[in-house]
């Protein structure tokens, strides 16, 4: 298929499952390597939990999360193409504990009052949008979190702390390329 791109899901019960994705300005799949990495931070606890991916993009954090057992996921993308190649993926891979949504991502933040607060948190936004400390914002101010929530960042330049809001500690970080990477524990919600 002209313009789409593939990646396979490296670990858990849909392991070595390709997902498609539309070539799209500003869609950037987390690699193989950083996936791989972040699974492995997160391997004690992502079972049984409730997941957001807030620019899902290919989908690979949130398909990769299911796979491993996360009992749900939400993949939040604004691309109405990307949207619709999301759900052609999720009932490719037999997945019915996935909510798509079309929405822009602060927007969504501000105004969504989720019936169950999110566990884990992918957060890697275009890179040239720079709205990854905005989402933070937005996303500590908002009740989707669950106490002791995990967030993933993804940025392209070395993750600032002192731009994060406050109760948010690193937990572990990295770079891969021209890529920073790291996964927070956001403590005093709800």
């Amino acid at each position: 298929m002209s313009g789409h791109n593939q990646l396979r899901i490296i670990g858990g019960s849909h392991r070595r499952r390709n997902i498609s994705f539309p070539t799209s300005e500003g869609l950037r799949p987390t690699g193989d390597r950083i996936r791989e990495t972040v699974f492995n931070w997160l391997a004690p606890e992502i079972a049984g939990t409730n997941c957001l991916d807030l620019f899902a993009g290919s989908g690979a954090l949130g398909f990769e999360s299911l796979s491993r057992g996360a009992r749900a996921a939400t993949l939040l993308e604004i691309n109405r193409s990307v949207v619709m190649n999301l759900r052609n993926n999720t009932a490719k891979l037999g997945f019915t504990n996935v909510r798509v949504i079309q929405a822009e991502a602060r927007q969504w933040l501000i105004s969504e009052a989720a019936s169950e607060p999110f566990d884990v948190v992918f957060v890697d936004p275009p890179f040239a949008d720079h709205l990854l400390y905005d989402c933070c914002a937005c996303l500590s101010e908002s009740r989707l979190l669950a106490e002791e929530a995990k967030v993933y960042l993804e940025h392209h330049q070395t993750i600032d702390s002192t731009k994060l809001p406050s109760g948010w500690s690193r937990l572990k970080a990295k770079s891969a390329g021209k890529v920073c990477f790291g996964l927070y524990l956001v403590s005093g919600t709800l």
